[in-house]
Formats: C-alpha cells, sequence, structure tokens
C-alpha cells in the first residue's frame, strides 16, 4: 500500500547567502532566490495579527413625559415643571447642556389639551448616568417614562479602535520575527515592508437611534452587547543582520 504524500513543506524564514563581490557572479539560492531588496541580501517573513475589543463610549437615554388638562396653561405649566427638574439634575451631575435634547408636542385632544414630551440626554460617563436616572425615579416616579440605556460608539472611538488593533499586529508580527532570528542566532534588522492583509470588524452599535436589546437585559448585558470587536493580520518583511550579540542576548 502506498504511503500518504506528506504535505508540502512552509517556510517562514529564509536566510539567504551574503552576496559574493561584483568580479565573482553570485550563485542564485535554489528555489527561485528570495530578492535582496536588504543590503546583506537576508530576510526573514513573517505574518502577524492581533484582536482587540472597545467598550461603547456613549450611552443614550430617553425620558418621556405629558400631561392632559382641561385648561391648556395647566398641561403646559405641568409638563414644563418637570422639565426643569430633569435639566436641573443632570447639569448638576455633570450633563453638559448641549448633551440634551427636547422636543415637545402640544395638541388638542377631544375637550382637553395634550402636552408631550421627551427629553435625549447623551452621557459619557455610565457612572452618572445611572444617578440621574435613580433620582429622576425616585423624585418623579410614574409621571415620567425612562427609557433603558441605549449603548454605542462614536465614528472617532471606532477609528481609534482600528488604530490600536492594527498597531498591535506590527508588533505582534516583529515580536515574532525577532523570535525567530534568535532561534538562529542572528540579529533582527530593519523592516523592508509592512502590508496590512485583512481587517475584520463585528459587533458594536455606531450611533444609531435603534437598539435591538430586549428590555430584559442588565446594564452590563448591554454594555457587552455593544462592545466593538476588531482583527487585523498583517504581513511584513525584515531585514536579518549579523550574528546576535551576545551581550545584548544576555541582557
Amino acid at each position: 500500500m502506498a504511503l500518504p504524500v506528506p504535505p508540502p513543506a512552509r517556510v517562514f524564514a529564509e536566510l539567504c547567502p551574503v552576496p559574493a563581490p561584483a568580479s565573482v557572479p553570485a550563485p542564485l539560492p535554489a528555489g527561485g532566490g528570495c530578492g535582496l531588496p536588504a543590503p546583506s541580501g537576508r530576510e526573514v517573513h513573517v505574518r502577524g495579527s492581533a484582536e482587540l475589543s472597545a467598550v461603547p463610549d456613549r450611552a443614550r437615554v430617553s425620558l418621556r413625559l405629558g400631561s392632559r388638562k382641561g385648561v391648556a396653561g395647566a398641561a403646559r405649566s405641568s409638563v414644563s415643571r418637570r422639565l426643569e427638574y430633569i435639566a436641573q439634575s443632570a447639569r448638576q451631575r455633570g450633563v453638559p447642556e448641549e448633551n440634551m435634547t427636547v422636543t415637545e408636542d402640544f395638541s388638542r385632544v377631544e375637550d382637553t389639551y395634550q402636552m408631550e414630551a421627551e427629553v435625549c440626554i447623551i452621557f459619557t460617563d455610565f457612572g452618572k448616568m445611572q444617578n440621574v436616572c435613580n433620582l429622576l425615579t425616585e423624585k418623579l416616579g410614574t409621571s415620567v417614562t425612562i427609557s433603558p440605556p441605549h449603548f454605542y460608539h462614536t465614528p472617532e472611538a471606532i477609528d481609534t479602535l482600528r488604530r490600536r488593533v492594527c498597531v498591535s499586529a506590527v508588533g505582534n508580527t516583529r515580536q515574532k520575527a525577532q523570535e525567530v532570528c534568535r532561534l538562529f542566532g542572528q540579529s533582527l534588522g530593519k523592516p523592508l515592508l509592512i502590508k496590512e492583509e485583512e481587517t475584520k470588524e463585528w459587533g458594536g452599535h455606531i450611533n444609531s437611534h435603534l437598539s435591538n436589546s430586549p428590555d430584559s437585559l442588565t446594564l452590563q448585558e448591554r454594555i457587552q452587547n455593544a462592545t466593538a470587536y476588531a482583527s487585523c493580520r498583517v504581513f511584513a518583511v525584515f531585514e536579518i543582520k549579523g550574528k546576535e550579540n551576545r551581550r545584548n542576548k544576555l541582557l
């Protein structure tokens, strides 16, 4: 019975000979050579990857309130007092004015006047968010409806995650190349090529007004569901210098 054919070998490092002087033609290495962009003509080719995550940096909370009265002024006054209390409570806990948006709707329903309002507050500090929501629930009770927080990432946070994962992949690639060189008693030289081969992103919510999270989720579960992930794979070519310095090796 014929023996199974072994899988082809994968070469991740190639130590090419130092080129001969100009007067003597240098023989090509077996297999077609490795190209000689480095002064010494010796290279190490490696791939490295990294995967990082980023928790959401923003949370949006909507508060709804309303009033229906026989007199228009009474309906407006009832809602206005609660709106002012909500805004004051948020400001006292460090929420800037520009992070609060108020929309109002006034209508006539049969023989009464109805005033409805919605306050949308953007939080960058989730601890402050919990303090504000707990206070409003305690003080306003059922006269205000507070939606569960919707967590998301700003575009700047996603861009930061992309840069971090790429830099981390490059660092892992260099570390791998360095370990390969040390294995053969060589020292790693300068990079000759760094190429980002593949990037992937999943999870997380970019700034969106829609949330598919069920109301039964806890705060930590919501944050976890909104966490963004990114991975990056990098190909790099480094110059291989001479023998590794024994003093540096001991250090």
